[in-house]
Parts: structure tokens; sequence; C-alpha cells
């Protein structure tokens, strides 16, 4: 088939390549016949590599395009991978904030059970530093007492105390006295005759005490001491007593036993008349036996007596019943009455009870209810917290998304734009630019041999422009071609060259300080009309009247505060003078001997209330 069409297409080369007429090419046979054999590739080759110098003109043209948009595309290529590379940083960095932001809520939700522990723990401790604090209040009020109790006992400690005949105060030396017995030894004395006894009867399971107790806490240590000390030497001298009157050898003998080389010998089995302890034992031992056999039967027979009696008693009771209900059939429906009273009393008090104890329980359940209630909800705020700050998350990473979608847009379009509208006015720009900075830089040219004074010039009426270099009115050149009026006006005046622009700047200042002392004299105008309203305003003063009441004043001042001044130093004058005989008189009164006396003892000759009695005569005479 290609062999075929060959020579149609070599015709088509020869009229499109180089613009052959058909009629003046030859006939089809002839292309025929040139594509025979090995023509058909040679003609071939030729047909694809050689064309016309235009079109390989163009086609470079357009190959030079393409390799430019290529290399165009190649750019944007670059670009667009850079831009995919910073949104993908930006992408990794969103990521790596989402995974910080999600491990600061991990925290913030581990900080907060933490916090609620802490809580609890910071809870019970200080349940427990109250209880604590309320234990020490109490072991406080606890020692006060004790501190109370033993400056108590301090300050009776200091009093002597009288055992019969002997007196023993603090330093330890003794006194003859006579009277009543203390009651601190009264005291000891009954405790040890209770532990006496204890010891004696071996009967109590643990030793009491309360009485020890009792005697330390309402005696001072001293007097307990002594009162022991007192006893102890009874109780010795009672003792050297007994011994001196104890004769062991005839108490032995009495006993019927001998003592030989420290052993005891029965002197019983030496009499025959006599029976033997074991014997005498033996037939206590059986008198016992039968008294308590006896013993046994009395107590069945008084048992039985019981029981006949209580048999008699309760027919007795139950005849008198019968005659009480006989007389008065009224008593029991009153007694089942007041029994189902009594039951209906226990009943609603013990329903009134129930209903508080279910109250407080309810109470209890509504607190703990409310409890749960508030953590609840504050775990449902949290939870909503998380879910909000996840949803924002979310829209972060979207519109990340959609920005990254819109900016790949957008930098399409303006690729497109520039590729369409700005690429064919490209050229138009940069020639018309040339042409500017052409005509910028020859006019900077041209400018730079132009004189800056020459271009300085004023307008005057009816005449042309004038340099204001030369122009001046004391001086005015020659060469400027004035009118001959204005020549000989400014010929004569004796100003420098600059006197307009001195003369307008001083008239600007001169304007200023008008306009200012303008306004001064405004102020000036506005205060004086204020003034003079205020005093309009004002109403007219009395000078007598004020003089007056200042008088009134003055005369109730002394009329009311003058007496009550020279009272109140009256008053403090003798207050004064009682201060130092109230002094005094304390002072004597505390140096008495009487302060730290009991009622039963005396100093001085006198008691305390013989002691009271003469301070009421002294206090009564000193008034």
């Amino acid at each position: 088939m290609g062999d075929k069409t060959l020579p149609q297409e070599l015709k088509r080369w020869a009229v499109e390549e180089f613009k052959l007429p058909a009629n003046c090419l030859p006939s089809d046979s002839y292309f025929k016949t040139l594509c025979l054999g090995q023509g058909a590739s040679i003609w071939r080759f030729v047909i694809q590599h050689v064309y016309n110098q235009r079109n390989v003109k163009v086609m470079r043209g357009n190959l030079k395009c393409e390799e430019e948009r290529r290399q165009g595309l190649q750019r944007e290529i670059e670009e667009l991978r850079a831009e995919l590379s910073q949104l993908d940083m930006q992408i990794h960095g969103a990521e790596e904030q989402l995974a910080t932001e999600e491990q600061s809520v991990r925290r913030s939700w581990e900080a907060d059970g933490e916090d609620r522990r802490r809580e609890l723990l910071l809870r019970a401790f200080g349940q427990r530093c109250v209880e604590e604090r309320r234990f020490l209040e109490q072991e406080i009020h606890r020692v006060a007492g004790h501190c109370q109790a033993l400056g108590w006992l301090s300050k009776k400690a200091e009093v002597e105390l009288v055992f019969g005949g002997d007196a023993v105060d603090r330093t330890g030396a003794s006194q003859d006295h006579s009277g009543p017995e203390p009651q601190v030894l009264r005291e000891v004395r009954e405790l040890c005759e209770e532990r006496v006894l204890f010891f004696q009867s071996l009967l109590e399971s643990e030793l009491k005490s309360g009485p020890p107790a009792d005697l330390v806490r309402t005696h001072p240590p001293s007097h307990v001491l002594a009162a022991l000390q007192h006893l102890a030497s009874r109780q010795q001298a009672s003792l050297q007593e007994k011994l001196a009157s104890l004769d062991v050898t005839k108490d032995i003998s009495a006993l019927r036993y001998r003592y030989e080389s420290c052993r005891l010998h029965d002197l019983s089995k030496d009499t025959e008349e006599l029976p033997s302890v074991k014997s005498l034992m033996q037939a206590g031992w059986e008198e016992v036996e039968q008294m308590v056999v006896q013993l046994a039967q009395m107590k069945a027979r008084v048992q039985q007596k019981k029981s006949q009696l209580d048999a008699h008693r309760k027919k007795a009771e139950l005849e008198q019943l019968d005659d009480q209900a006989q007389i008065e059939p009224q008593a029991g429906s009153v007694m089942d009455l007041e029994l189902q009273h009594v039951m209906q009393t226990a009943r609603r008090d013990s329903v009134l009870e129930q209903c508080e104890t279910l109250s407080l329980l309810a109470r209890e359940r509504q607190e703990a209810l409310h409890t749960l209630r508030s953590q609840w909800q504050s775990i449902m705020d949290f939870r909503q917290l998380v879910d909000n700050k996840q949803e924002q998350i979310r829209g972060l990473i979207k519109g990340n998304s959609t920005a990254k979608t819109e900016m790949l847009r957008i930098h399409s379009e303006a690729g497109q734009f520039v590729k369409d509208k700005l690429g064919p006015l490209c050229w138009g720009v940069v020639d018309e630019a040339g042409k500017l900075r052409n005509m910028v830089s020859q006019e900077t040219r041209q400018a730079a041999g132009v004189s800056l004074a020459a271009l300085d010039c004023r307008v005057i009426t009816h005449f042309p422009l004038l340099p204001t270099l030369p122009f001046s009115a004391h001086s005015p050149p020659r060469s400027l071609n004035l009118p001959s009026r204005l020549f000989y006006v400014m010929q004569p005046l004796p100003v420098p060259s600059q006197a307009p622009e001195q003369l307008c700047a001083q008239a600007v200042s001169q304007q200023l300080q008008l306009r200012f002392l303008r306004r001064l004299l405004q102020l000036r105008s506005a205060s004086l009309l204020s003034l003079q309203n205020q005093r309009a305003m004002l109403p007219v003063t009395d000078t007598q009247a004020l003089l007056q009441q200042v008088r009134e004043a003055d005369e109730e001042i002394l009329r009311s505060f003058l007496p009550r001044v020279r009272e109140l130093s009256q008053r403090t004058s003798q207050a004064l003078l009682y201060a130092g005989e109230a002094k005094t008189t304390i002072a004597h009164w505390w140096e008495q001997p009487a302060q730290l006396a009991l009622p039963e003892m005396t100093r001085g000759g006198l008691t305390l209330q013989q002691w009271l009695q003469r301070w009421r005569l002294a206090a009564k005479a000193l008034e």
C-alpha cells in the first residue's frame, strides 16, 4: 500500500512544498516510474526530510516557540514543585501541630484527673486536719484544766498541814500545834485501809484507780506525801508495840507445837489422850459434809414452801382480781386503752425515728446525686471542649486542603492569563518603556545646561516675566529694559535686594500677634462678664447679724461647757488623791500574812474571817 500511494504523495509534495502548478507537472505514469525499485525508498526519504526554505524557517520558528514554551513549562513545573514542597511542609507542620495539640489534650486530661485526685486527697487531708485540730483543741482544754488544777495544787501546797501533834511546813521543819485532822490525812488513811483490805481479801479482780486519781487531783503531792509519812510512822509505832508484846514460844506451846533445830514438832502425838490434828480435821470435814447435806435439804424445803406460797398468793390475787372485776367493770377497759395509747405512742415514736432516718438518708442520697451530676456535667463539658477542638482541627485541615487547591487553581489561571493576555503585550510594553527611558535621558541632558536662577521669575502687571536674581529695587540693572517711570521710582529707594520677602515675613508675624491679642481681649471680656454675673447672684451679707450670731455662740459655750469643765477638773483632782490612798491600802492588804491562809488556820493569832472583818473596818475608816 505504501508503494501505491507514494506517487500521489510525491506529486502532492511537489505541489505543496515548491508551489508548482498541477498542470505543469508530469503525468502520473512518470511519477510511478520514479517510484519503481530503489527510487521508492529515496523519494520516501526526500518526502519526509526535504522541505521548502520558507517552511523550514516557519518550522524552526515553531520549534523555537515550542522550546521556549517547554522551558516556561519546566520553570512552572519547578515552581509548582517548590510550592508543593512548601505545602507539604505546611501540611507536615499542621500534622505535627495536631499531634502536639492531641498530646496537650491528653496531658490536660491526665492533669485534670491528677487535679481531681489531688482535690480528693486535699479534702481528706483537710478533714484529717480538722479532726486533728479538734483533738488538739480538746487536748489544749484538757492540758489547760490540768495546768489550772496544778496551779491550784501548787498554791494549796504552800499551806502548812497539822497532823495531830506534828505540823509539817514547806521547809520540812516540824511544829507542835493542836487542831482538827486535815482532810488529806483522812483520805490517805481511807485509801490505805482500802488497799490493806484489798490485799487481805484478794477477792477483787483489779485495782480501782478512781480514789487515787481523785486524791492526787484534789490534794497537792507534798500534802499526800506528808500524810503517807505520818500514817507510816503511826503504823511503824503500832508494829513496834505488837513486836514488843509478841512471845513466839508461848504462842507455839499454846498451839501444842515445839520449836527445835529450825523445825516444829507436834506435841499431840506424845499425849495419847488428845486426838491428832488429822483426825480432828477429818471429823471437821465430816461435820461440814453433814451440814452441807442438811443445808441442801433445807433449801429444797424452803423452795417447796416458796412455791406453795407463790401458788397461794397467785390464787389470792386472782380472787382479788375477780372481786375487783365485779366491783369495777371498767378498770379492764381503761387498762386496755392505756396499753393501746402506750403502744400507739411507741409506734408513733418509732415511725418518727424511721422518718428522720429516711429523711437523712434521702438528703445524703440527694447530695451524692448532686455531686455525681456536677461531676458528670464537668466530664460532658470537657468532652464537648475536646470535640470542639477536634472539629477546629478538622476544619483547619480542610481549610489547608482547600487553600492548596485554590492556590493551584489561581496559579494555573495566572499562568493562563500571562500566556493569553500579557504575553502578546509584553514586547510592546518593553518597546514603549525603552522609548520613554530614551526621552527622559534626553530631557535630563538638555536640562543640565539650563540655569536654575534664570527659571526663577516674577510676574508684574503689564510687564513680561522678570528674573528674580538681578531684580532689585535698590539697584535695578539697565539691561532689563524697564519703563522709564518704573525705573525712576525704584532707583531712589534705599532698600535691600530681598525687601519684599522680609516685609512679607514681618507682616505675617504682626498678623499672628494681632490675632493673639484679640483672643486675649475676648477672654478678658468674658471673664469680666462672668465675674459680674457671679457678684450679682451673691446675696447681700449682713455684718451685724453675723457678729450677733458669733456673740450668742460664745455665750452659749461659756454657759454650758465652763461649769462642766470645772466639775471634771475637780473630780479628776479628787480621783488622783483617792488613787494614791487606794494604792497604799492595797499594798498594805497584800502585805498582810492572811492571804494564803485556810479558813480553819490562823496567822498572827487571827483566822481568815477575823482578818476580813479587820479589813472591812479599815476600809470604812478610810472612807
